[in-house]
């Protein structure tokens, strides 16, 4: 299907721009990350008013369209943490919401104007943008507790297991979106629909698009790695010509390399 042609093709190049600019720019590498964090969580809080038919060929469901790149918000606040730290984390967090705070301001803002008498789309628009106030706290609520919880369990493992790469991606993700799929559904949808199936479609389809995403956190991890080598100066390679008394030199430049290779983890 086309779609994931889309979806492959979105995620490789969120990807390689985020560790390109996080290794070659460093100072605005957080920036970028952010913003990569913000715009996905906003396309999926906009695209989320479609319900499609997901299907997995042995079995179907229905679920927001916002399934298939709302999985990879968690992902965007993994390669934060992996780059910057749990502090920053939360930061692009807090950020990431106040945006969705404006983005809500706004929509509100143009619905309190009446349209003009020429507008042939009026319902439409109210239809898909007409807000519903139980719907956008369920929203704000879960975002808030899971995005704060990934950033907590992904740095707590990192800590622990640091090699474990997979480990706490995997992990901090599949929290995330299960239980952001269940207090959404049950705050947003509680007394109005039957929610088990609901939270089990999101459940199912979100940590499947999740699951399936891992690799492309590997393959920024293995760039962020690369980088370690590339901190490495000129000056030092031209003064190592493999002598004995380069040696104390040797040490000096990797213990500044580590230092600077990765931001201090909070």
């Amino acid at each position: 299907m086309i779609v994931w042609l889309y979806w492959v093709i979105s995620l490789t190049i969120v990807t390689y721009a985020s560790s390109h600019i996080v290794k070659k720019y460093e100072n605005y590498g957080f920036a970028a990350l952010t913003a990569f964090y913000t715009i996905y969580l906003g396309a999926s809080q906009i695209i989320a008013s479609r319900i499609i038919n997901f299907d997995l060929g042995f079995y179907q469901f229905f679920a927001p369209a916002a399934v298939f790149i709302y999985p990879f918000v968690a992902q965007a606040i993994d390669m934060i943490n992996e780059a910057y730290g749990k502090a920053k984390a939360h930061l692009a967090i807090f950020i990431a919401f106040i945006t969705q705070v404006l983005l809500i301001t706004f929509i509100a803002m143009v619905n309190s104007l009446s349209p003009a008498p020429f507008f042939q789309f009026e319902e439409a628009w109210q239809n898909l943008f007409g807000l519903s106030v139980r719907i956008t706290l369920a929203s704000w609520i879960a975002f808030l507790i899971c995005q704060n919880l990934d950033a907590h369990i992904f740095a707590f493992l990192k800590k622990k297991y640091e090699k474990r790469v997979v480990l706490r991606s995997v992990t901090s993700d599949v929290l995330d979106l299960t239980l952001d799929s269940i207090i959404f559904v049950t705050i947003a949808f509680y007394g109005e629909y039957e929610i088990i199936q609901l939270i089990i479609g999101q459940i199912i389809s979100k940590n499947i698009i999740g699951f399936l995403d891992t690799p492309w956190f590997i393959w920024y991890k293995k760039m962020l790695t690369w980088k370690e080598i590339s901190f490495m100066s000129r000056g030092f390679l031209q003064r190592l010509r493999w002598k004995p008394e380069t040696l104390p030199l040797l040490h000096e430049d990797l213990t500044i390399n580590n230092q600077i290779s990765f931001h201090k983890e909070f």
